[in-house]
């Protein structure tokens, strides 16, 4: 069952996020964005503010991704919402049972996700999607106490570089020397005991997705090894 404290603590830390307006470049593109917004979506409100994790308040595996998209996560409000790499996410995560349905059109659209939750190493959407180093240094302390919160946590998935990157920084602040460790798809890394595993996966951008750079076939694999990792 899920702590009963985890709830009431993630929700002042997703309004603390919420609030945030620590980076002035940020703040301007998510508001310009939503303002601005994409013809197919005129009729939304767009979100416009940093993106909170959501998922399990008591999860085994943290999903760590990139940042929000510009009409997808800004516009909706969720990780992974309203978007091609979301509807690639889903479909997996639902293929794995990780996920109560495929699809994520909208905050209140009934997904659940199951013994899992999704954050981001950056909460606003940045600009050709690059946060810089200092912004991500800025969201950091947030994805810091999520992880504190999840007492059963045992492994984390890093979808893309900057995410795994993140992660190796969080394990040398928790006293392990993951240095060697590699970003390769689908590699399961141990760095030390007592610690989550880490699991590297390609990021599901249309980028990758449409390049046959990650396919579904891949992105099962590594929802598979997660899966298999979990006692």
């Amino acid at each position: 069952m899920p702590q009963e404290t985890n709830l009431p603590a993630l929700e002042a830390l997703n309004a603390r996020v919420i609030a945030c307006r620590l980076c002035p470049r940020l703040v301007a593109w998510r508001e310009e964005v939503a303002a601005r917004k994409r013809r197919a979506y005129q009729d939304w409100e767009y979100w416009g503010k940093p993106v909170p994790g959501f998922g399990d308040p008591d999860p085994l595996v943290m999903v760590v991704g990139l940042a929000p998209g510009a009409h997808g996560s800004n516009r909706t409000g969720r990780n992974f919402t309203g978007d091609a790499s979301g509807e690639f996410l889903f479909a997996a995560l639902h293929r794995a049972g990780f996920a109560s349905q495929p699809t994520a059109t909208h905050r209140g659209d009934g997904l659940e996700l199951r013994s899992m939750y999704i954050a981001a190493a950056c909460r606003c959407v940045p600009p050709d999607n690059k946060p810089t180093p200092q912004e991500i240094a800025n969201c950091r302390p947030f994805l810091e106490e999520e992880i504190r919160l999840f007492r059963r946590l045992q492994g984390f998935v890093a979808l893309g570089r900057i995410a795994f990157d993140w992660l190796l920084g969080w394990y040398r602040q928790q006293g392990a020397a993951p240095d060697g460790l590699a970003f390769e798809h689908a590699a399961l890394h141990r760095p030390a005991d007592g610690l989550p595993w880490l699991l590297a996966s390609y990021h599901p951008s249309r980028q990758n997705t449409q390049t046959g750079r990650l396919t579904p076939a891949m992105f099962d694999r590594v929802w598979q090894i997660a899966r298999q990792n979990l006692r």
